[in-house]
């Protein structure tokens, strides 16, 4: 039995979801989305919010009924607060730098990486070294994906620590040569 599936998704207050056969539409004050559940899993409106629960007792019914209310809690949580990642530059002249919707990266390289920014996705570069960027949005998946395309561009190396991290990232540091 899944614990997490067991469980209602509750709908606060602003928000309003809409079931229609397997999809889950959903809006609030950010934005709208939608997620379209799995034939092998059953969506059903009820007084605690939105209920998911496996149409059969397959392997492949349970695994997809947790995931599947976690999707849906996502969809909520994210038209209702939205997500956001922060990313810290380490490095002597590695900077950021916003133009229009064009993330302009120094990391190091001949040229600027410019990095254009999706729909849907909120950049902001903080910090008095221009070393510190949000990305933000309703999407989880599309928050998480460009964070992880920006820190692809120049990952943080393990001597120096230099490269993009996440802000919660933990860099195992390595000994250097010894003479």
């Amino acid at each position: 039995m899944s614990r997490i599936g067991k469980k209602a998704v509750p709908v606060p207050a602003g928000v309003s979801a809409e079931i229609a056969g397997q999809a889950v539409n959903v809006k609030g004050p950010k934005g709208a989305l939608s997620f379209d559940v799995h034939e092998l899993v059953e969506v059903a409106q009820t007084a605690d919010g939105i209920a998911v629960k496996p149409k059969d007792e397959s392997k492949l019914a349970r695994s997809l009924w947790g995931m599947s209310r976690t999707m849906i809690s996502n969809l909520i949580v994210g038209v209702s607060k939205g997500f956001e990642k922060k990313l810290e530059i380490n490095g002597v002249g590695y900077k950021a730098a916003l133009n229009g919707k064009t993330l302009t990266l120094s990391l190091g390289y001949s040229h600027d990486v410019l990095f254009p920014v999706p729909e849907g996705i909120t950049i902001q570069v903080l910090g008095p070294k221009q070393d510190q960027i949000i990305v933000s949005g309703i999407d989880k998946q599309q928050v998480g994906q460009v964070a992880a395309e920006i820190r692809e561009w120049r990952g943080p190396e393990p001597y120096k620590g230099k490269g993009v991290k996440y802000a919660d990232e933990k860099i195992f540091r390595k000994e250097g040569k010894k003479k």
